[in-house]
């Protein structure tokens, strides 16, 4: 159908049509590149906050032991320090049950996730 005289097949439109291919592979690995640049930081993100979550439990457990055995001392107890312990936990967690409101948390992660996605965007429209 068409001949090697086709004008259609000139070299400017094989280097426009070279353009063309090389600007999309260039596209593709940008985006690649960008994918796994954002799941890196993900992944470092995760490791760094369940580290952070597993030392501030434990910190919590053992100032919770210090706290029950400085008590059972002073009230000369071997099991009263622990139960003022676990009655302080349980009034902290009847208050965040009634009167935290999902709000409340809703707000603090807008707060920290706002505008995230936009301003990890270096590309300008």
């Amino acid at each position: 159908m068409f001949s090697d005289d086709d004008p259609s097949k000139t070299p400017r439109n094989d280097s426009l049509i070279g353009n063309l291919t090389g600007y999309l592979d260039t596209r593709i690995d940008i985006v690649r590149l960008e994918l796994q640049q954002k799941a890196s930081s993900v992944m470092v993100s995760t490791i760094h906050g369940a580290a952070l979550a597993m030392l501030g439990l434990l910190f919590i457990i053992f100032v919770s032991i210090f706290a029950g055995l400085a008590l059972n001392s002073a009230l000369d107890s071997a099991y009263w320090g622990f139960g003022i312990v676990a009655g302080i936990y349980l009034v902290l967690l009847v208050l965040v049950l009634i009167g935290v409101d999902k709000a409340a948390f809703q707000g603090i992660a807008n707060k920290a996730l706002k505008d995230t996605i936009y301003k990890s965007d270096k590309r300008q429209a």
